[in-house]
Parts: C-alpha cells; structure tokens; sequence
C-alpha cells in the first residue's frame, strides 16, 4: 500500500493554540482520509527515539523538550501520492519560506515551533506510522 498512506502529528504549538480542528479540517478539505488518530504526550524518551536521526545535531536538546511539553495528534492519512501531496499542503518547514494558504504559512510561528510534522518519504511513513500506531490501525 506504499504511496496512498502518510504520517502526520499535529505539534505542541498547534494543539495548545486550539487550532486542531482548522488543521484537520484543512487535512480533510484537501482529499486525506485520516485512518488512524490519537491525541497523546510523547515521553522524553519517545521523542528523543523518534527524532534519533537529530542526536548529533545542536537543536536536538530542545526539539525533544519542545515536543514533550505538551499534547501532539498523530495520525495516519490516505490520499493518491499522499507523501508528497501532504508535503505541499504543508508547506516548508520555515513558515516564512510557506506558500500562501499552506498549514505552516497558516498555524506556524517559527522553524523550531512549525505546528505540524509530515513525513518525507513512503518508507518514513511507514517507520513514523509504527511508532504511533500498532499494525492494525496503519499501513
């Protein structure tokens, strides 16, 4: 089923501003079918397992404390070539580089605080989707 499903999670910021709905409705509006959904707190150590590929990084530190400070949605998408049609509806991670109507461009504040995660390929979809969500609600 590679190619018709993605991974999203909604960020701190996002949910704390209240704009859940907007976004979901924005995710609806442009043709994904949320499969899969759950409103939970990522644990230290879920997001510093999550974001490994960051470790090395100097962000890293704060990523993992910025996404551990409060509620995420995560969910599972289906759409025709849902990864790069997720990315675009997304838009780029810095919201001042987002195209206009885009979520980020929308519901984001800065780089580090961009509201919304989408992944970057099939493969990650499926790896991010497993993370969150048990074989049976995903791919």
């Amino acid at each position: 089923m590679s190619g018709n499903r993605t991974f999203t999670m909604l960020k701190p910021d996002a949910v704390e501003k209240g704009h859940t709905g907007a976004i979901l409705n924005q995710i609806n509006e442009a043709g994904f079918r949320i499969v899969a959904m759950k409103k939970t707190q990522m644990t230290t150590a879920d997001a510093q397992t999550f974001y490994a590929i960051h470790k090395e990084r100097p962000f890293f530190g704060e990523l993992v404390e910025y996404m551990t400070r409060g509620p995420i949605v995560a969910a599972i998408l289906e759409k025709d070539n849902a990864v790069e049609d997720f990315r675009a509806l997304i838009g780029a991670t810095n919201p001042a580089d987002a195209a206009e109507g885009t979520i980020r461009k929308k519901y984001a504040d800065s780089i580090s605080e961009n509201a919304i995660h989408g992944s970057d390929s099939d493969e990650n979809a499926e790896i991010e989707g497993a993370f969150h969500f048990s074989g049976r609600e995903m791919f």
